[in-house]
């Protein structure tokens, strides 16, 4: 059984910001679980037993190698992919990078960073639950 295809699956995901307020964003790689190619924020799958907030950060961990604070939670939204028959719900958090420098440490899942205001992101292939997140932040 897997989460986002046997059963709806919970995810959560980092808004990170630099001094300009440019938001830190990833590309899918080739090994992505969905939407390879387009850019998303940092995050992923809330495990069993695990607030959001402590998925967040060790997801942002995993896949960059920095610590972040939780500043505050946005909201929430569907993420529901038909052609990949997957389906999840996924909050997005405020962060602030505590230590570290982000890094790609899983090219398999993310092939580049960047760092964007709200307002250049539409014009990139953007994934769903990333159109989402705009709402949100908007």
């Amino acid at each position: 059984m897997k989460p986002g295809t046997n059963f709806i699956g919970v995810g959560c995901g980092a808004v990170i910001r630099n001094p300009e307020g440019k938001v830190l964003l990833m590309k899918r790689g080739p090994k992505a679980k969905n939407e390879q190619g387009t850019w998303i924020i940092p995050g992923g799958t809330v495990e069993f037993g695990e607030t959001m907030a402590s998925a967040v950060t060790r997801e942002v961990k995993e896949e960059l190698g920095i610590d972040v604070r939780v500043l505050r939670q946005y909201g929430c939204a569907d993420h529901i992919m038909p052609k990949e028959g997957q389906h999840w719900v996924s909050t997005i958090f405020e962060c602030e990078i505590v230590t570290g420098e982000p890094k790609i440490l899983e090219p398999e899942k993310c092939s580049e960073l960047g760092w964007y205001f709200l307002n250049e992101m539409p014009a990139l292939p953007l994934g769903v639950i990333m159109k989402e997140n705009l709402k949100l932040l908007n």
